[in-house]
């Protein structure tokens, strides 16, 4: 059910995973192989299979992808994003629904960043149609697990104080909540402290 609060909270994922896709873009590793990225999108992604489930976190990629493009992309930066996102997406959707009990955020961040390079790499030998750039993938995966494992350890400190933050009350309800105990309508003590018995 899309409530208020799940559509805010999903446009908050948006507009940080597309601010994220664009500030990564002046972010250059000097690895031999460029195109190489950190993925800090990626946590807002997994984040979203976390807390909204794979549906909107295909969605929040879609759009993510989407909006980046729109903000100094281009046609062929656009198919390695939505390839490799799309392929992590569902990869890490597919690992927590079915083995979130035995396997750790971390993990499954490393098997999506290793499905997100994958999916580019198969893009980019599509495109010079030549699988022959699959001599890369050993330099990739290298990659994919040091930025998985640092996109992991932020996305499981991120999802621990955002769950913390979501399940601390309002200040208003507490404070509703101890009232409606100290003056219930059952109870035998007055507000002024009298007990009705003792009258």
């Amino acid at each position: 059910m899309l409530t208020t609060k799940r559509l805010v909270l999903i446009s908050l994922f948006i507009a940080q995973a597309a601010a994220l896709s664009i500030v990564e873009r002046f972010i250059s590793i000097p690895v031999a192989i460029p195109g190489i990225k950190l993925g800090l999108a990626n946590v807002i992604t997994l984040l979203a299979i976390l807390m909204l489930g794979w549906k909107d976190a295909l969605l929040i990629v879609i759009l993510r992808c989407s909006l980046a493009a729109m903000v100094g992309g281009n046609p062929i930066g656009f198919l390695f994003s939505i390839c490799g996102g799309l392929l992590s997406t569902v990869v890490m959707a597919v690992l927590w629904q079915k083995f979130g009990k035995h396997v750790s955020i971390i993990n499954i961040s490393l098997l999506g960043a290793v499905a997100h390079n994958t999916g580019q790499l198969f893009v980019a030998a599509l495109i010079i149609q030549d699988f022959r750039v699959y001599v890369y993938l050993p330099v990739l995966l290298v990659s994919a697990l040091v930025t998985g494992y640092i996109v992991g350890v932020v996305t499981l400190r991120c999802h621990q104080q955002v769950g913390t933050v979501l399940a601390c009350p309002s200040p208003q309800k507490h404070s509703h909540e101890n009232h409606t105990k100290t003056f219930s309508p059952s109870s035998n003590a007055s507000p002024t402290g009298t007990n009705d018995r003792d009258l």
